[in-house]
């Protein structure tokens, strides 16, 4: 046998109008400047997958191991580094090998100065960019390991850029 309450569920609470007052009602406002950076061939292919997405204010890029403190815009329109972070709040940045291992630990440290919050994704199935990862490592607040580039979409989703 079951007895009636006299208590309001939390649920029923939460939603009271007593408890309105408390509730925020503005939107979530997404990340002013995100910069995606692929450090590799592989990683732009993904990189480019991900930009035909529509996000809110993020801009795609790529470097390789020979940049030498440029990076490329996905048009290939060549943009010194340090000029992509100006203004950002937040960077990810994708690999699957070591091959942009100077450049992560470049965007490391302007970030990691800049207060720049960085997030690294190294895809693939092996551990081919343990350099990048060690690169990232010391500055990057997320760093994802993952055999499935559609993480990388989750994670570009969850910092909405």
């Amino acid at each position: 046998m079951t007895t009636a309450t006299t208590y309001p569920s939390e649920s029923a609470r939460a939603a009271s109008a007593a408890e309105s007052r408390f509730r925020i009602d503005a939107p979530i406002v997404p990340a002013r400047a995100a910069r995606v950076v692929a450090l590799d061939e592989p990683a732009a292919s993904v990189a480019r997958r991900l930009a035909g997405h529509p996000w809110a204010h993020a801009r795609f890029y790529t470097g390789h191991a020979d940049s030498g403190g440029l990076l490329h815009q996905l048009d290939g329109a060549a943009v010194e580094l340090e000029e992509v972070l100006t203004g950002s709040d937040v960077v990810v940045v994708l690999a699957t090998e070591d091959g942009g291992r100077d450049t992560a630990a470049a965007i490391g440290r302007i970030c990691g100065r800049r207060g720049i919050t960085t997030a690294g994704v190294v895809l693939g199935d092996g551990f081919e960019a343990e350099g990048a990862v060690a690169a990232l490592r010391p500055y990057a607040r997320v760093l994802l390991l993952s055999a499935d580039e559609s993480d990388a979409f989750e994670l570009l989703t969850a910092l909405r850029v």
